[in-house]
């Protein structure tokens, strides 16, 4: 059987693991090792490491082309950025996530780029104010609003003018979608979310099917030291083991939950993309309420990260920095794998308590 005709699951459990031998291990082994023996692909820590090769290597296959891992999701999204020439333009979304938002107002305030910023949802708006752009970063789903961007659309009119095409698929999961096949260049992940799934630990990755891209890249990686740990990617393999799994039971329950969300008086707006594993909503009881209800919910966690097998819930205006077009009571909420009926009632008793 050809790999190109697994199905995205099987590849979750197949891909990255190592040469059957007998004797051997089935799951790549963890190399803590700062230095390599001379001869091989890598002879310092800095520039590879075997654990490292597991999971770009199932990741890459999942999203359609070749992953490199990094230290972190904002450092995955750094090198990219680090692409762009000097004063070109950088087209990104109004709503996107607070530490890609911070890095781009930054490098424009030091004219290392022109920004502009867009409504995603609008490809019209999008395709216009690209035209002379060097860079379009999409996020679709949106953090937190969850609006999405016809990336198929975005991307062609991108190639059209020469524009490369970022897309953060860190809520989407390369089983919901795969932005390479859309016409992206790149694609980013948070790895700490979904991909992970267990809420212990920080990674990030970009895929690309150029080879002039990936050695750009990996050169930015090598050169800056934004290195993943050994430990990080071992894990992150693991995680992505069972994310068909874990992101169908999740689906299950953020589906329900929304549906139970959007009937209730309780509620003012709920918006769900449809896919994934993020809700966001506002309660009627207004913002002041928001933020005490999701202080003292017994079983959703009151916390920032998202994409666990836990749900987790913030009010994000809560956060300096988040855009002022958020509402202030908007409450995102990463729903995980525990018993819907059980969030359920967490939720609504939480609700009701500060009506």
């Amino acid at each position: 059987m050809h790999r190109h005709s697994l199905s995205a699951s099987t590849v979750a459990v197949s891909a990255g693991r190592p040469p059957r031998v007998p004797g051997g291990p089935l799951n790549a082994p963890i190399t803590f090792a700062s230095a390599l023996i001379p001869g091989g692909e890598s002879e310092y820590g800095r520039h590879g490491n075997p654990a490292w090769d597991a999971f770009e290597t199932v990741l890459g296959e999942l999203e359609g082309g070749r992953a490199l891992a990094f230290s972190s999701g904002t450092s995955a999204a750094a090198a990219v950025f680090e692409l762009v020439p000097t004063g070109a333009v950088v087209v990104a979304p109004i709503h996107a996530y607070n530490g890609t938002l911070t890095q781009l107002h930054e490098r424009a305030r030091k004219k290392q780029i022109e920004l502009r910023l867009v409504d995603i949802t609008s490809s019209t708006e999008v395709i216009n104010a690209s035209e002379d752009a060097a860079l379009v970063w999409i996020e679709s789903p949106t953090n937190p609003l969850l609006e999405l961007a016809d990336i198929e659309k975005i991307a062609a009119a991108a190639g059209r003018s020469g524009a490369a095409v970022a897309v953060d698929n860190t809520f989407a999961t390369p089983l919901r979608q795969r932005p390479l096949d859309l016409g992206a260049d790149f694609v980013v992940h948070s790895a700490s979310k979904l991909l992970s799934g267990h809420s212990d630990i920080i990674l990030g990755a970009v895929v690309t099917n150029s080879g002039r891209a990936w050695r750009a890249l990996e050169s930015r990686r090598r050169t800056l030291g934004a290195i993943p740990g050994a430990m990080e990617c071992w894990l992150a393999t693991r995680g992505i083991r069972t994310l068909h799994v874990r992101l169908e039971r999740a689906e299950a329950n953020a589906r329900e939950l929304h549906k139970r969300l959007r009937s209730s008086h309780l509620v003012a707006d709920a918006r769900y993309p449809g896919f994934g594993t993020i809700i966001a909503f506002e309660i009627a009881a207004g913002p002041e309420a928001a933020q005490k209800m999701t202080e003292q919910s017994a079983l959703v966690t009151y916390a920032t990260s998202l994409g666990g097998v836990e749900s987790t819930w913030e009010r994000r205006r809560r956060l300096s920095g988040e855009p002022t077009s958020i509402p202030e009571g908007l409450v995102r909420l990463s729903v995980g794998i525990e018993d819907v009926d059980d969030l359920w009632a967490d939720i609504r008793q939480s609700m009701e308590s500060v009506r």
